[in-house]
């Protein structure tokens, strides 16, 4: 790694302020102040949300393998590939009848399917970190790392329905981080929790009419 990424890499380590007996990092304090951009600009269905979702994935996957939270520092891999995705999907996807891809719900099969995939994500995701890691919380840490999956899906695809997965996942995450000592973060997901209703509540208002649910 060149010096200069190195410098702003330890300096980004450095303790900013200490909250409730546990110092904050530069590096949190940046990451939280994109992630709060990312979600403003994804409410207001505006692409921009997508690249700063790339930078703050990235520097949260630093934040939470520091902290020994395996399955949330993978998520952010994760987070960061699929940002690309979701980002070609709101400039350029469209529906399968090729109509544009605009907000829309999911049937109620859609929302079964939801349910199952996160059923089956989240003992996979456990029983991953309890082979592979040191984590002390797999079970916790495993929930919202395998319903993010799902709800970043339906986001990249503009249904409706992620901001409810969203809600799950913060308000599970603010227990989370609050155990892990991450209070800046913790406070990130509480206001997280906020802003999924808000999200949901902004998007129920761009859905047209009568419009039909989505497959």
């Amino acid at each position: 790694m060149p010096d200069p990424l190195v410098a702003a890499w330890q300096w980004l380590l450095q303790p900013a302020f200490t909250l409730w007996g546990v110092a904050s990092s530069w590096l949190e304090i940046v990451a939280v102040l994109l992630a709060l951009a990312m979600v403003g600009f994804n409410i207001r269905e505006r692409h921009w949300g997508w690249p700063l979702a790339i930078v703050s994935s990235l520097l949260y996957f630093g934040l939470f393998s520091r902290s020994k939270l395996y399955g949330d520092a993978a998520l952010q891999i994760f987070f960061a590939g699929v940002a690309f995705w979701g980002w070609f999907n709101w400039l350029r996807g469209h529906r399968p009848d090729g109509s544009a891809l605009r907000v829309a719900r999911l049937s109620a099969r859609g929302c079964w399917a939801v349910v199952a995939a996160c059923a089956v994500l989240w003992p996979l995701v456990a029983l991953f970190l309890i082979r592979f890691t040191d984590t002390d919380v797999p079970w916790w840490d495993a929930f919202p790392t395998a319903v993010s999956l799902v709800g970043q899906y339906l986001l990249g695809r503009k249904y409706i329905e992620n901001w409810l997965v969203w809600l799950v996942v913060n308000t599970v995450s603010v227990g989370l981080f609050a155990y892990k000592g991450l209070w800046l973060t913790t406070l990130l997901y509480t206001a997280f929790i906020g802003l999924s209703w808000l999200g949901w509540q902004a998007w129920k208002r761009r859905l047209v009419a009568g419009a039909p649910a989505m497959p």
